[in-house]
Parts: structure tokens; C-alpha cells; sequence
């Protein structure tokens, strides 16, 4: 069996996993569709960051010159980045749940 394209560098070892399988249960094998998941599995590897960030600093910072506190920045990327996966596994047709749908 054909393991198919390798999964582009700078990907995470969890994306990479999701890489294999989505190219191999799903024959996504075309130029558009490998470009497509690789900005799905970037954009995943960006909600993971800013997730671990998020448990490190905690949700709410406190901007020291002037005390108020503040929605962490990283929330929205972790937002952004979620809803950019979201539009990609769409895009690319998949019937299963994209990852990190539920941690």
C-alpha cells in the first residue's frame, strides 16, 4: 500500500498523524487538495500553541502599567485558528471530525 505524500515539514508530530490518515483513508493525493490540508493541519498546529499558552499564562492578563485585565491574546488566535481548520476540512470534503474537536 501506498503511503502517499509525506507530510510537510514544520508540522507537528500530531498534525503529522492526521496527515497519514487523511491521505490515506481519503486518497488525497491532488496538488489542491495536499494544500488544502496542509493549511488545515498548520492552522490545528496554531489552535494546539496557543491552547498551551493559554494553560500556561491563563485566560486573562493583567497589563501592568495601568492594571487593567484583559482577554489573553492568544483566545483569539486560538479562535482564528480554529475557525481557518474548520473552513479548510470543509473545503477539503471530509466526513470526520477534524482534529482537536474535542481534547
Amino acid at each position: 500500500m501506498n503511503a502517499g505524500p509525506k507530510p510537510p515539514k514544520g508540522l507537528s508530530s500530531e498534525a503529522r498523524r492526521w496527515w497519514k490518515r487523511v491521505v490515506s483513508e481519503f486518497a488525497v493525493d491532488d496538488t489542491s487538495g495536499l494544500m488544502l490540508l496542509q493549511q488545515a493541519l498548520e492552522a490545528f498546529d496554531r489552535v494546539r500553541q496557543a491552547q498551551a499558552v493559554l494553560k500556561t499564562e491563563g485566560l486573562i492578563v493583567t497589563n501592568p502599567a495601568t492594571g487593567a485585565r484583559h482577554v489573553h491574546p492568544a483566545a483569539k488566535i486560538e479562535q482564528d485558528a480554529r475557525m481557518a481548520l474548520l473552513r479548510y476540512w470543509r473545503a477539503l470534503g471530509l466526513d470526520i471530525e477534524p482534529p482537536g474537536g474535542r481534547k
